[in-house]
């Protein structure tokens, strides 16, 4: 009995611990206090890179995930921590949120002056009500299953700023029982 309430406290501490630090990333963001370095990114690298730190959760869960460049990657200057950090989170979503079995394609090429990484499941997907708010801190589609899946309500805002501090835009396409399609869209030329 007493090893089960230590679990649940070491649960709900790691889980606290986890809300703060996004908290913190958001209030850096908002107030212009988190400075994005500018860095020469390899796009291919980071992507394959999130595969590779991703791909033992997927596998077991039974999904494939799959990475392929649709065009020659362009470089890209901006801050490999904090786009990783994007990436990872709508990848990790589309893990959490798919039946075992499923499908993860992650995407990505350049478009006339844009940069787009594309990340497509064939999961739960999200209700046409929710759409629209599904980058609101705190905003959880199923609340009973976002918690159990360990989810704070803030990956998809944070990802929203730091996506929007580096000039970009992140967008949502789902459809319930059909799957998700997450489309980052990133300048190459920024002013």
């Amino acid at each position: 009995m007493e090893q089960r309430f230590l679990h649940v406290i070491d649960s709900e501490t790691d889980r606290m611990t986890r809300i703060v630090k996004d908290l913190l990333t958001l209030s850096r963001l908002d107030h212009g206090k988190e400075v994005l370095a500018q860095n020469k990114i390899d796009v291919r690298s980071l992507l394959e890179g999130v595969i590779e730190k991703l791909i033992l959760d997927a596998k077991s869960h039974g999904h494939t995930l799959t990475f392929a460049a649709t065009t020659a990657l362009p470089v890209y200057y901006g801050d490999w921590d904090r786009l990783e950090q994007v990436v990872i989170n709508i990848v990790s979503n589309a893990i959490k949120y798919t039946p075992d079995g499923g499908r993860i394609e992650v995407f990505a090429g350049q478009v006339y002056n844009e940069l787009y990484i594309k990340v497509r499941d064939n999961g739960i997907g999200i209700p046409k009500e929710d759409l629209g708010r599904i980058f609101e801190r705190f905003y959880r589609v199923d609340k009973a299953r976002t918690r159990k899946a360990g989810g704070t309500g803030l990956g998809l805002a944070i990802a929203k700023e730091i996506i929007e501090a580096h000039g970009g835009k992140i967008v949502i396409q789902s459809k319930p029982d059909k799957g998700s399609e997450v489309i980052i869209t990133l300048p190459l030329t920024r002013k």
